[in-house]
């Protein structure tokens, strides 16, 4: 995710990358971490200077692990900074944090003041924000997938169910045997099975628009790909609405109207489906759906390390900012 934010800040026209740190032994100039950012940067990382950062930035990206960030952001706040923050330490309430994340949150004041960062539910908000919550990857994929559905009042929510498949790249670069090339090749797991610390996200989101609480269930996969996610959704319709006998046509309708103008959103025609190479290396989400007696089945798509992270990261910095919202990101 931090590569990826700063090969995308590196030639966008409105930005200028002035701090870039991170937790290594040894300084050295991105190019050489990276190297495919050496025609586009050159600028030294260095290890962790609040105080550097707090004097020459105006607004701090943070791709950090969950449970750090919160010790970093109310600095940055504090010295009137805008901070986009990707980990997931102010995406949830204090006490729904400390149950998933197994860790007292530090920062609880500046959570009730955390705008989340799905620039297609939360537009307005996200423009006046200066501390936002950049979205999860696999929650990116589903509440695209749900919410127009959810808002229309169309699914009965105790039905919903998300089946996601995701690249090795969603675990970030750290080792571990699991994320093994010898384990990930030609092989496919279901892990966390609705245990995973997306499903609160899922839940929080899906019950604002519902205006009750609700209990998604969610299984997520780790696929022998690289990057993206393909999450497919499967929701009965509601008890009114199954009288009506909605087609195909008219769900892909609702969700043409509802995503109308939205530059990174492709609702699909009427028997396609959306795959990954639809998405990958791009920060477009690909929907598609298909209506089957009283069930709506809805494929989304995204590459979790650009509309799942980095991406969808500058596209929040972008209409916070005033700028065009796909500059960086087309």
């Amino acid at each position: 995710t931090g590569e990826e934010l700063v090969r995308i800040l590196a030639v966008h026209k409105d930005v200028e990358i002035t701090v870039l740190q991170a937790l290594i032994e040894k300084e050295h100039p991105i190019s050489e971490i990276f190297p495919r950012l050496s025609d586009k940067i050159d600028i030294v990382c260095r290890k962790p200077d609040e105080t550097e950062a707090l004097k020459k930035a105006d607004l701090l990206f943070l791709a950090l692990p969950h449970k750090v960030s919160m010790t970093v952001a109310p600095r940055f706040l504090g010295g009137g900074k805008s901070v986009i923050d990707l980990s997931a330490d102010y995406r949830l309430p204090v006490d729904e944090y400390t149950k998933w994340y197994g860790a007292e949150h530090k920062d609880g004041g500046n959570i009730k003041n955390a705008v989340y960062g799905l620039p297609e539910l939360f537009r307005d908000k996200i423009r006046q924000a200066k501390l936002i919550a950049n979205p999860g990857c696999y929650p990116t994929s589903a509440l695209l997938a749900i919410i127009p559905l959810v808002k229309l009042g169309l699914v009965d929510l105790d039905t919903v169910i998300v089946d996601s498949k995701s690249g090795a790249t969603g675990a970030g670069r750290k080792a571990h045997i699991s994320l093994s090339f010898s384990e990930v090749d030609e092989n496919m797991r279901a892990y966390k099975v609705n245990e995973h610390q997306h499903k609160p996200e899922i839940n929080l989101i899906v019950s604002k628009f519902a205006g009750k609480k609700t209990d998604v269930v969610f299984v997520p996969h780790l696929a022998p790909i690289n990057r993206g996610i393909l999450s497919t959704v499967y929701m009965d319709f509601s008890p009114e609405k199954k009288k009506k006998k909605i087609n195909t046509a008219e769900i892909v309708g609702f969700y043409k109207d509802f995503y109308k103008g939205e530059p990174f959103i492709r609702v699909m025609n009427e028997g396609t489906l959306p795959t990954l190479r639809d998405v990958q290396y791009t920060n477009l989400c690909a929907i598609g759906v298909n209506v089957t007696g009283d069930k709506v089945i809805v494929v989304s798509c995204i590459d979790n390390l650009l509309k799942g992270a980095a991406g969808q990261a500058v596209q929040n910095m972008n209409i916070m900012y005033g700028f065009d919202e796909r500059e960086g990101l087309v």
